[in-house]
């Protein structure tokens, strides 16, 4: 299944969907792109054929550039605070999804389509990726959550490293800096990352859930406020049919057949 946006490419396949980056020449986002991308991942997290989403580029070579700069000529702080608070709705829209999020990195990757890919659980990229923050260089900060997210990802003083220096990474070195998960060759990433995410789709949706919301929020505040949440979080789990059929499952050895599956 195809859904059809000016500036993204959703498509679904197997219960995984793609959001595609898909300006031209070189994904660097306007206004009507990081709205398509709100409207996007919203429309991809409410749709129960989706078990799992992929953020993604259709442009060789780049994953993204950041933001179009013709949007800042001339904006003040009013207009500015608009724009960071769409921003601020996409970077929400990530972190509370109730399902595992994936990103596929090719090329160049910088702003905001990496900040993106920041507020998914893993990243792959691609061996010929370069990863940056270069808003240093406009007097500016990446806006979509992500000094909240780098500090989160990379502990404090890396961070601060990486914004203050706004260089490229290779691919190589953010996977020594923690930035991404996983690289692969180019022509291997779409398969990789496809048949990762399908495995997850094989399990059982609540549970991952639950995972993903334990991590998450339970990394946003004290220790003691993360077990309340594991402790409801797991209370409500035992009442799922998917823990049922686990647990018999599991003690009859048959493999088990989980609830949307």
């Amino acid at each position: 299944m195809t859904r059809g946006f000016e500036f993204i490419r959703l498509q679904i396949s197997a219960r995984v969907a793609w959001l595609e980056f898909n300006r031209a020449p070189v994904n660097a986002f306007n206004r009507e792109m990081v709205l398509e991308v709100r409207e996007a991942i919203a429309t991809a997290l409410t749709d129960p054929e989706v078990r799992v989403l992929v953020l993604a580029s259709a442009i060789a070579g780049y994953f993204s550039a950041g933001a179009d700069l013709h949007e800042f000529e001339g904006m003040k702080a009013p207009n500015m605070r608009g724009w960071v608070s769409i921003c601020h709705e996409i970077a929400r829209l990530l972190r509370s999804s109730p399902k595992p999020l994936l990103a596929a990195i090719n090329g160049t990757a910088v702003g905001g389509g990496l900040e993106m890919a920041l507020h998914c659980d893993l990243r792959f990229a691609s061996s010929d990726a370069k990863l940056g923050q270069p808003e240093i260089r406009i007097a500016f900060i990446p806006p979509i959550a992500t000094t909240q997210a780098l500090a989160r990802l990379l502990g404090r003083p890396r961070a601060i490293r990486y914004l203050y220096e706004g260089r490229l990474l290779g691919a190589a070195e953010a996977l020594t800096w923690g930035l991404v998960d996983e690289v692969v060759e180019p022509d291997d990433l779409r398969r990789r990352v496809q048949d990762y995410a399908e495995d997850l789709a094989a399990k059982p949706a609540a549970a991952l859930a639950a995972i993903r919301t334990t991590i998450t929020l339970g990394g946003g505040v004290s220790f003691e406020e993360g077990m309340a949440l594991e402790l409801e979080t797991a209370t409500a789990l035992a009442d799922t049919s998917d823990f049922a059929e686990g647990v018999d499952a599991f003690l009859n050895k048959r493999a088990p057949r989980w609830a949307g599956s």
